[in-house]
């Protein structure tokens, strides 16, 4: 469960930066929950194409993330935030991640 929060996390950050054909690989995984067979199905490929297609766009995920590392600096500021007491601040703070 783990994994799925984390790739749905790096999804939010850097799906716009997928192909259409990967974002929608990706949705159908993680956000449909379509198994590999029935993915298959649907695009009329291999169960073998789906997986590499997935590993793929996980693969561009972490690279994205190993780069750029916005999902860890937003982790950080999101304990930052939590930290302060003033509400109008911290809210303030919140609408901007």
């Amino acid at each position: 469960m783990k994994e799925v929060i984390y790739y749905n996390n790096l999804y939010d950050l850097y799906g716009d930066l997928l192909t259409d054909k990967q974002k929608k690989y990706f949705e159908d995984y993680y956000f449909n929950n379509l198994s590999f067979s029935e993915m298959a199905e649907n695009y009329n490929v291999s169960r073998n194409a789906v997986f590499k297609q997935l590993h793929i766009v996980t693969d561009k995920l972490e690279e994205y993330e190993s780069k750029l590392k916005l999902l860890e600096k937003r982790e950080k500021l999101l304990k930052v935030i939590d930290s302060i007491d003033d509400k109008k601040l911290k809210g303030k703070l919140e609408d901007l991640i």
